[in-house]
C-alpha cells in the first residue's frame, strides 16, 4: 500500500500495530479458522499496549486519537493476514463504544469504558434482528420499565464475539412502534451486563462461511433484568445516539476490507513473480499482470475514499461546516468501494494462484471467504446505492 499522505501519528500507529501482528502469522489465523478458537492472544496483546482505546478519551486510559487512526489500525491488522477475523475480534470494542463516550454521563463513562480499554471487559453490539434486518427502525426487542430496572425481551442475530463478551451495547424499543409518531422515536440505547448464566439470556452460535475464529450468534432475551442506570442518554433517543457509531463503523469496516484486499494482492504478486510456466514467470503475462494492476488501482482509489470519510468524521467535531449528511454519504461510499475492491483483489488472487489458490496452505481461499463480510454487513451494497441515489442524486426513494 502507498502510505504517502498519512500523518506521522498514523504511520506510527501502523508501524506499532504491524509489529504486534507480526507475532500472529497466517498459519495462526488458518489454525483458528479451522478450529473456531477465539484469538484471545491478539486481544491481550492489543489491550496490553492500550490499543483497544485508540479512539476513546485519554482521561479514561484511551489514546484520544480519531476514527482515522482507528481505521488504519484495523486496516493494518487485517492486512497482516489476520483478515476480517482478526479485525472483527476488536471491532465492536472500537466503534460501538463511540456513542457511550459521547452521550453517557461522566460517571457512566468512567464506570463503563475504562475496563474495556484495559482489556478486562469485552463488548458486543446488539442491534440486528432476524425479522427486521436492515429495517432498524422496526426492531422489536423491548425494554420494559419495572421499578428501578428494565426487563429485556426479544431476539438479536449476527452478534459477533457474544461468546466471549461480558458487556453488550444494546438498542431496544422502550415505546412500542404503534405508539410513536416517527419510527425513529421510542428506541433506547443501553450498556448492559451480558451474562448467559443469568436467567433470561440464551446464546446460539451460528456456523458460518468465513471468519470462523470470531463467533457469530443468535441472542435470545426473555425478561432479562438490567438496572435503570444502564440507559445511555435519554430514553427514546437511542437511534439518534447509535447513528454516531454507525458512521464510524462504516469507516472501520472499509479499512478492514482494504487490509484484506492488499494482503490478497501481496500473495498474488509474490506468487506471480515466483511461479514459472513455459519458461517464464506468470507475472510476465499480461493476462495475469493487468488484472492485478487493476485490482491495485481499485484498492488505492477506495483507500482515498476511506480516509477522506474518516477525516470528515473526525473533523466534524470542530468544523461546523461538515454536515452529518456529508459524513453519511462519504462513509457509506467508502464502505461500498472498499468492499468491492477487496472482493476483486481476493478473487483475482485465487485465480492467479490457480489450483494452489484453492489450497488452504496458501491462505488466499480464506481471504476470499472472508471478503464477503464487508459486502453484506453492516449494510448491503444495494442499500448504500439506494441511499446515494436518494440523498445525493435526488432520485425517488425506492424502498
Amino acid at each position: 500500500m502507498e502510505t504517502s499522505g498519512f500523518s506521522d501519528t498514523q504511520l506510527q500507529v501502523r508501524e506499532a500495530i504491524a509489529k504486534i501482528c507480526s507475532n500472529f502469522p497466517d498459519d495462526y489465523w488458518a489454525q483458528h479458522d479451522e478450529s473456531g478458537e477465539y484469538p484471545h492472544e491478539l486481544h491481550k496483546a492489543l489491550s496490553k499496549d492500550g490499543w483497544i482505546g485508540i479512539a476513546l478519551p485519554e482521561d479514561l486510559g484511551g489514546s484520544g486519537l480519531g476514527i482515522s487512526e482507528a481505521t488504519l489500525m484495523l486496516h493494518t491488522i487485517s492486512e497482516s493476514g489476520a483478515g476480517m477475523a482478526g479485525a472483527q475480534s476488536i471491532h465492536a470494542n472500537v466503534y460501538a463504544t463511540q456513542p457511550v463516550a459521547k452521550f453517557a454521563t461522566p460517571s457512566q463513562r468512567q464506570r463503563m469504558l475504562g475496563k474495556i480499554i484495559d482489556g478486562t471487559w469485552r463488548v458486543c453490539f446488539g442491534v440486528t434482528e432476524p425479522n427486521t434486518g436492515l429495517e432498524t427502525l422496526k426492531l422489536k426487542t423491548q425494554a420494559t420499565p419495572s421499578g428501578d430496572t428494565y426487563k429485556i425481551s426479544g431476539q438479536k442475530i449476527w452478534i459477533s464475539s457474544a461468546q466471549v463478551a461480558t458487556k453488550m451495547i444494546l438498542l431496544a424499543r422502550t415505546t412500542p412502534l404503534e405508539e410513536v409518531c416517527k419510527p425513529s422515536e421510542g428506541l433506547s440505547l443501553f450498556f448492559i451486563d451480558f451474562d448467559p448464566k443469568q436467567p433470561g439470556l440464551e446464546l446460539r452460535k451460528i456456523k458460518k462461511m468465513g471468519g470462523r475464529a470470531v463467533d457469530a450468534n443468535e441472542v435470545f432475551f426473555d425478561n432479562y433484568v438490567i438496572p435503570k442506570d444502564s440507559l445511555i442518554g435519554k430514553e427514546g433517543e437511542g437511534f439518534k445516539i447509535v447513528l454516531h457509531g454507525m458512521n464510524a463503523e462504516r469507516c472501520l469496516l472499509a479499512g478492514e476490507a482494504l487490509g484484506l484486499g492488499y494482503a490478497a494482492l501481496h500473495k498474488a504478486t509474490t506468487y506471480a513473480k515466483e511461479r514459472v510456466v513455459f519458461g517464464r514467470p506468470i507475472g510476465m503475462n499480461q493476462g495475469i499482470q493487468h488484472p492485478l494492476a487493476e485490482a491495485y488501482m481499485h484498492l488505492e482509489a477506495a483507500k482515498l475514499a476511506t480516509y477522506h470519510a474518516a477525516r470528515l468524521y473526525d473533523r466534524s467535531t470542530t468544523d461546523g461546516t461538515i454536515t452529518q449528511s456529508a459524513i453519511g454519504v462519504a462513509c457509506n461510499s467508502a464502505k461500498y468501494l472498499a468492499a468491492e475492491a477487496a472482493f476483486t483483489a481476493c478473487e483475482r488472487s485465487v485465480l492467479t494462484l490457480g489450483g494452489m489458490g484453492y489450497a488452504q496452505e496458501y491462505h488466499v481461499e480464506r481471504y476470499l471467504r472472508e471478503c464477503f463480510v464487508p459486502r453484506i454487513a453492516p449494510v448491503s451494497r444495494e442499500m448504500i446505492m439506494n441511499y446515494v441515489g436518494e440523498k445525493v442524486l435526488g432520485l425517488p426513494r425506492s424502498y
